[in-house]
C-alpha cells in the first residue's frame, strides 16, 4: 500500500480555526494568557545540549549521550539512539532548537520544538526534516524526553533497535527482534523479485515499529489508520518533496500472522513502491500503482486465481462486472471490500501485460508515473484506448473461477 498524503487547504485551516472561534463584530474576547515558561526555560542552554547531543551521535559517542539524560529512563533512551544512528549508518544528522512550546513539567522542566534532519548514507538520496517536541529538564541542561502525543516519532529516537543489513538492505526492528533475520531474507527477495522486472534503483531500508501504537507514532497517523494493513511504503518525514526519503513500514501484528507466501507478496509490493518511487506518482491513478506492484509480487508466485482473485470474483458473481476501473477513493485503507479492490487492479495489469507484453505494462506505468497523461501512454504501449481497456478488463473478470459458466 502506498498511501496518498492528505493534503489541507490554507483556505479549510482558516475557515475552521474561524469557525471554531467566531464571535460578533461587536464583541471582543481577550486571547488567553500563553503560558510562561521564562522562569525555567533557558533556550541558550537547551541548544547547547541539543548540540552536545548531535556532536555524541556524530561521533558515536553512548556514554557521552547518556550523561545528557534528565534521568535513567532518559539516559537508557539517549544511549540507544547514539548506537541506532550508528548502526543504520546515519549522516547529515542535526538537531536545531525551535522555540518554547507553552508547557511546562514541574520545577525546571519544559517542552520546546526541535528541528530534525537525518539520512541513512548510500540508501537515502536527501536527508528527512521534522519538528518533534523534546522534554528539557534542569533548565536546560538536561533532557527528559522525546516526543509527545501527536507528533511523528522517526523510529530511530524511540529506544533500542536491532538493525540488520545485507548488500543494500537494511532492516530496523524495535521491541521483540525474533524475526529480524526474517524480514531481512523477505526484503532482499523482494528487491530481487522487483529487479527482475524493473531493474536498477536504489536499496531497500524496512522498518519495523514494536507494536501498532509504534506504527502510528512513527507515521504520525490517525488511531487505526493501518490497523488492517500488513504494511505500507511512506515518506519517512510525511513530505512528498521530491527526493524524501522513503522507507517500508511493517505493521507486525498484521505481517506476522501472514503465511511465508502472503508475507512475501507484501513484502515485493512494497518493495515494488519503494524502488519505483510510487509515493512521487501523484497524478497516476491508483489502480495502475497498486496493481502494478501486485502484478510484480505476484508474478512469480505459483496461486490458483481462487485465492488471488477470490474476492473479486464474488462481487462479480454478486453485483456484475465494474463499469469503470477502480476508483483512487475505493483504495482507503478504511473502505470495506480492500481486498477485491486490490484484486481488481491487479487484474487491470495482467490484462495489459497479457495483451501487450510485460514490457509495455512496465513503459506505461513508468510513464504515468512520471507524469504523462494515461490515455496517451495507453495508445503508445498498448494499442488501446481506456474504453476498450475497460472492455477488455471487464471480459478478465468474466473468465474468473465461479464466475463465468
Amino acid at each position: 500500500m502506498s498511501p496518498r498524503a492528505g493534503l489541507c487547504s490554507f483556505a479549510t485551516l482558516l475557515a475552521v480555526a474561524l469557525g471554531a472561534g467566531a464571535c460578533s463584530k461587536d464583541e471582543y474576547v481577550a486571547p488567553p494568557p500563553a503560558t510562561s515558561t521564562s522562569d525555567v526555560a533557558d533556550p541558550a542552554a537547551a541548544a547547547e545540549t541539543l548540540a552536545a547531543l548531535q556532536d555524541s551521535i556524530d561521533g558515536g559517542d553512548p556514554s557521552t549521550a547518556a550523561g545528557l539524560g534528565a534521568d535513567a529512563s532518559s539516559r537508557d533512551l539517549l544511549s540507544a539512539i547514539v548506537a541506532n544512528a550508528e548502526a543504520l549508518g546515519l549522516g547529515d544528522v542535526t538537531l536545531r532548537y525551535v522555540t518554547e512550546t507553552g508547557r511546562t513539567r514541574g520545577s525546571g522542566a519544559w517542552d520546546a520544538q526541535v528541528a530534525l534532519t537525518w539520512r541513512i548514507d548510500g540508501h537515502d538520496a536527501a536527508s528527512a526534516r521534522t519538528e518533534l517536541p523534546v522534554s528539557f529538564a534542569a533548565h536546560g541542561a538536561t533532557i527528559a524526553a522525546i516526543g509527545g502525543p501527536g507528533a511523528r516519532l522517526p523510529l530511530w529516537l524511540s529506544g533500542p533497535l536491532d538493525v540488520e543489513r545485507a548488500g543494500d538492505v537494511v532492516v530496523a526492528v524495535a521491541g521483540d527482534a525474533s524475526r529480524a533475520e526474517d524480514y531481512l531474507a523477505a526484503a532482499r527477495r523482494a528487491v530481487r523479485q522487483a529487479r527482475a522486472v524493473v531493474p536498477g534503483g536504489k536499496g531497500l531500508v524496512v522498518e519495523v515499529p514494536a507494536d501498532p501504537e509504534s506504527l502510528q507514532r512513527t507515521l504520525d497517523t490517525a488511531p487505526g489508520q493501518y490497523a488492517a494493513i500488513a504494511a505500507v511504503t511512506a515518506p519517512v518525514d510525511g513530505s512528498r518533496a521530491a527526493g524524501s526519503p522513503v522507507h517500508v513500514f511493517l505493521n507486525r501484528s498484521v505481517y506476522d500472522d501472514l503465511d511465508p507466501v502472503a508475507a512475501q507478496v507484501v513484502m515485493t509490493h512494497e518493495a515494488v513502491h519503494a524502488l519505483t518511487e510510487a509515493t512521487s506518482a501523484r497524478q497516476a491513478p491508483l489502480w495502475l500503482v497498486e496493481g502494478f506492484a501486485d502484478y510484480v509480487a505476484l508474478r512469480d508466485v505459483d496461486l490458483p486465481l481462487t485465492r488471488t482473485a477470490g474476492q473479486i470474483a464474488t462481487e462479480v458473481r454478486k453485483d456484475g462486472v465494474p463499469p469503470t476501473l477502480p476508483l483512487d477513493s475505493e483504495f482507503d485503507p478504511s473502505a470495506s471490500h480492500l481486498g477485491g479492490v486490490y484484486e481488481a487492479a491487479w487484474l487491470v495489469c495482467v490484462t495489459l501485460a497479457e495483451h501487450a507484453g510485460e514490457q509495455a505494462l512496465v513503459d506505461l506505468y513508468a510513464k504515468v508515473r512520471d507524469g504523462a497523461d494515461l490515455a496517451t501512454a495507453l495508445r503508445e504501449h498498448a494499442g488501446w484506448t481506456e474504453p476498450e481497456l475497460i472492455a477488455a478488463w471487464q471480459d478478465r473478470l468474466r473468465s474468473l473461477p465461479g464466475v463465468a459458466g
